[in-house]
């Protein structure tokens, strides 16, 4: 051995001890592939920094404004008023949504979608409404990209359909905030489908949810993402805490729809850390930190609040990557009460407790997600992982010669005990790539597919555990 060697060889040792890990792999892995790509495309889309800034608190102020004038909007209340009760919310909903159709030369097909139900908080059969705008994309057309927030609103009593709910902030903004996303989106084109949901019954058990899983099965969608938007407008907690600039990104880590099968194979394998929804929370957070300002995501791991619910729990259900996005801080002060006050503190969810620039921040957050998902290509399929007793690692996925808008793919990788991906490269339009030197039991791996306006889908974990 030459000295030149040796010093070479004893670099390299000393990189690898010392951190810089990515450098040294990708040195070797591009030697490993004689057709690797020599230059990636940009991971910058310039047009969302524009939807970033898009949203306006004013809208969200009127819109929020028109449904708290509903009087309440609880699920058993009237349905045949013009102004009052949750017939008359859903009905202005969906002129909301026909307007901003007329103005984009309808490129929103809207519609409801209800179903007739009874249960432990609805007791007589009632018909459970949602509102549906649908924004077809271009190439994908059965790709779909969800936003919702619900229609209803409730006070003490679950079962008072009569007492004034204003629901303001739960859950007016997170319809406002759907709405506002609309007007804001059907300005462009997507490869995907965007959808817009105004969902009802969830107060009284998810029932809204439940139907739109089923409708998107029924109708062979392709669910890719679907960010359920429950209370985006408080900014005081009941803790003391006032905060504009953190939101909770709330995701399930193990998928609910789990098969005994593929329960097993995750327990060997990893992957309790890695279902779609979570690397679903993961793409959200990588958009914010890179286009907006003052707002951080605190990914939550969780499927919701410690014992409570939400609206994305029917998609997880049905296998669907969901997750609820909420600010930080909540007053439970302003949910669930009637309009009061005792011992000198106001109780009830008036429009005075929503902070409407907020809204429009975490409204901005669901657009540039949605906007980013639907122009990026599908997330890969059939992701798959080898290297067992070897010293390196191969990822194998599908490629989707229909996918048009498909340029190539990026393979991740991070510690086992990072919350994030840290390290990532482009390979190009391969079905395949080998990490030489990379101890599979090491790290967790993942496979996103790359367009070239910039966009990336979510990062696909191997296996069942994370397919999305």
């Amino acid at each position: 051995m030459n000295r030149h060697s040796f010093t070479a060889k004893r670099i390299v040792s000393v990189l690898l001890v010392t951190g810089t890990l990515a450098c040294v792999l990708f040195a070797t892995s591009s030697r490993a592939q004689s057709t690797a790509p020599t230059v990636a495309p940009s991971q910058e889309d310039m047009r969302l920094y524009d939807i970033a800034t898009a949203p306006s608190a004013d809208r969200l102020r009127s819109d929020v404004e028109k449904l708290v004038n509903f009087g309440t909007r609880h699920t058993l209340s009237e349905t045949e008023s013009d102004t009052q009760g949750v017939g008359a919310a859903r009905r202005w909903i969906k002129n909301e949504f026909e307007r901003i159709s007329a103005d984009c030369g309808g490129c929103l097909e809207v519609i409801t979608l209800s179903d007739t139900v009874t249960g432990k908080r609805i007791p007589h059969a009632t018909e459970v409404v949602n509102v549906i705008a649908i924004q077809r994309g271009t190439l994908e057309p059965k790709r779909v990209v969800m936003m919702s927030g619900d229609i209803d609103s409730r006070v003490t009593d679950v079962m008072d359909s009569t007492s004034i709910s204003p629901g303001a902030n739960d859950n007016a903004s997170g319809v406002a905030g759907a709405i506002e996303a609309a007007r804001v989106l059907s300005k462009y084109q997507f490869a995907g489908t965007i959808i817009y949901a105004a969902l009802s019954g969830e107060e009284q058990g998810l029932y809204g949810g439940a139907a739109l899983a089923q409708y998107a099965k029924d109708q062979h969608w392709q669910v890719q993402a679907v960010l359920n938007n429950d209370m985006i407008g408080n900014i005081e907690g009941i803790n003391g805490v006032i905060n504009n600039h953190t939101v909770r990104v709330f995701s399930e880590g193990v998928r609910i729809a789990e098969t005994a099968e593929e329960a097993k194979q995750r327990y060997f394998s990893g992957g309790e850390n890695d279902s779609a929804s979570r690397n679903l929370a993961r793409k959200i957070k990588t958009l914010a930190d890179q286009y907006m300002t003052n707002l951080d995501v605190m990914m939550v791991y969780r499927l919701d609040r410690f014992g409570r619910g939400g609206h994305h729990l029917p998609f997880n259900k049905a296998g669907f990557p969901a997750v609820r996005i909420m600010e930080t801080n909540e007053n439970y002060n302003r949910q669930h009460q009637d309009i009061r006050v005792e011992n000198g503190i106001a109780y009830g969810d008036v429009i005075e407790g929503v902070d409407f620039n907020f809204n429009a921040k975490l409204t901005a957050l669901n657009a540039i997600s949605l906007a980013s998902m639907a122009w990026a290509p599908a997330p890969p399929a059939s992701v798959t992982i080898e290297g067992k007793v070897s010293a390196s690692t191969t990822l194998k996925w599908q490629h989707n010669t229909e996918q048009n808008n498909v340029i190539g793919y990026r393979v991740y990788w991070r510690l086992t005990t990072e919350s994030e991906w840290k390290h990532s490269r482009y390979v190009g339009k391969v079905n395949s790539f080998k990490l030489e030197n990379m101890v599979i039991d090491n790290y967790l791996y993942g496979v996103a597919s790359v367009s070239a306006n910039g966009n990336t889908s979510p990062v696909v974990f191997p296996g069942a555990a994370g397919a999305f």
